[in-house]
């Protein structure tokens, strides 16, 4: 995909992997680099020969969040940052949680600001050992946004969330993988997001997604409401071909050969 210029693409086995590539600004992303991860993942989404997703980020940083240079964000006059959120950061953020294949975040660096919202609204994350998260926004004036502080009031109680977004004191790795914030922390965090991807290639494809969209629906909604939601979904997948094809891999002990049917 040599169209992109912010960030690089490629697709090993079954896995589309997507790579901020602005190290000379640790990653922080412009209007143009937003747009083109939201292509990537849409035309992944559409390659029925990729399964799930990576994004990563190149040199010593995953994102440092919005790029305070971007005419967006930074010119003469009043700045609109409402709208960089609607047309910009929300459609990222967007773009990650409604992908119906599974996104994994392979943090290599560094997360400040908006970048770790990015982090948070992908599905499995796996950081490298040393990594810190930051919010950062009170520093310059603003508040946390893209999502964020609907993860951090769910994951860390009003009271640390709160204290979070408000001193810019960096959590570590180990007090994000607490929080639930991320699922593991390995030194080949890479390797580990590509074996996670590879796993999730051989479930079927209709149960991923939605497995994916159920467990989003429960957070914000009332217990009989997800049950009701349970019982649509399954359902549908009940009837698919994949159950069937599930069903029968089982009962011959041998590995299923799912189709997303």
């Amino acid at each position: 995909m040599s169209e992109f210029k912010f960030i690089k693409t490629e697709v090993k086995s079954s896995t589309g992997v997507i790579t901020i590539n602005r190290p000379d600004v640790y990653n922080a992303l412009n209007v143009d680099g937003k747009l083109e991860i939201i292509k990537a993942i849409k035309i992944f989404n559409k390659d029925k020969n990729v399964k799930a997703m990576i994004l990563t980020g190149e040199g010593k940083a995953f994102c440092s969040g919005q790029d305070l240079n971007d005419r967006t964000v930074n010119n003469d006059g009043p700045v609109d940052i409402g709208h960089t959120l609607l047309t910009e950061w929300n459609p990222l953020i967007n773009a990650i949680r409604k992908s119906p294949k599974i996104v994994i975040a392979a943090v290599n660096g560094v997360c400040a600001g908006a970048g770790f919202s990015v982090v948070m609204s992908c599905d499995l994350k796996v950081s490298k050992p040393g990594n810190r998260f930051i919010s950062g926004f009170t520093q310059i004036g603003l508040a946390p946004d893209a999502g964020m502080d609907h993860v951090l009031v769910r994951a860390m109680g009003y009271s640390r969330a709160l204290e979070f977004a408000l001193m810019g004191k960096p959590l570590s790795c180990e007090e994000a993988l607490n929080y639930g914030f991320i699922n593991y922390i390995d030194e080949q965090f890479l390797d580990k997001a590509h074996e996670l991807a590879e796993n999730i290639s051989g479930l079927a494809p209709l149960s991923v997604k939605i497995v994916k969209k159920n467990l989003q629906y429960a957070q914000d909604h009332a217990f009989d409401e997800v049950v009701s939601r349970e019982t649509h979904a399954q359902r549908f997948l009940g009837f698919s071909k994949d159950y069937k094809e599930g069903i029968s891999a089982f009962l011959e002990k041998r590995k299923a050969n799912f189709k997303g049917e």
